[in-house]
């Protein structure tokens, strides 16, 4: 096996040579606990997931920060956010009002969910009952997911700020989910207001819904 630490799909072939690639000789045990976290992200709800955090994983140690950055992405008890959700209004109350400045690759310090999929984070959060974000292209909304080419229009003519809701859910004073639906897969578990686990990172401790 042989591990990277780049973005392997936009490395420059040229440079390749000069990168440190790690290389592992793969043991039946590692397969073993590849399989062991290949079932805990497909089960239903992320209780395993959160079991393998205090597990030794021998060769497969890098395992362990990507499981926590997935955990991570399950909602806040405080404000109902994920960690990138989290970040995207931080940028945004910092001043960073332009998508292709929230999507730039390495801009939010997250790395679980690539640009197609922020712009969908940013959705949710600009179009719900309880919306934390203005200025988003409304036509978002109604555009065809796969028209890639409106749909980035759309973003590129967005000039982002937060509510006054998005401030007080930034502030922890506000639980987003209490106000705003949410269905969406994490792994195997499908997350729902009524299904809603939760992730505080303070404490590494998963709270049931």
């Amino acid at each position: 096996m042989r591990r990277v630490d780049f973005d392997l799909r936009e490395a420059d072939p040229s440079e390749l040579r000069r990168r440190d690639v790690q290389q592992f000789d793969i043991a039946e045990s590692d397969f073993e606990i590849a399989s062991m976290a290949w079932e805990a992200y497909r089960a239903p709800t992320p209780e395993l997931c959160a079991g393998l955090l205090g597990r030794p994983l021998g060769k497969l140690s890098f395992l362990k920060p990507a499981m926590k950055d997935l955990l991570a992405e399950l909602p806040s008890p405080a404000t109902g956010l994920g960690a990138t959700e989290t970040r995207l209004l931080e940028r945004i109350a910092g001043g960073h009002n332009r998508t292709d400045e929230l999507f730039r690759p390495g801009a939010l310090g997250t790395r679980v969910f690539d640009q197609w999929e922020l712009g969908a984070l940013l959705e949710g959060l600009a179009f719900g009952p309880a919306p934390a974000v203005a200025g988003l292209d409304g036509k978002l909304a109604t555009l065809d997911p796969d028209n890639a080419r409106s749909r980035n229009a759309a973003f590129r003519r967005s000039r982002l700020s937060l509510t006054e809701f998005g401030e007080a859910v930034l502030a922890g004073r506000e639980d987003f989910r209490s106000h705003n639906p949410i269905k969406r897969w994490w792994g195997g578990t499908l997350l729902t207001n009524e299904r809603l686990w939760r992730w505080d990172g303070e404490r590494r401790l998963l709270v049931a819904p």
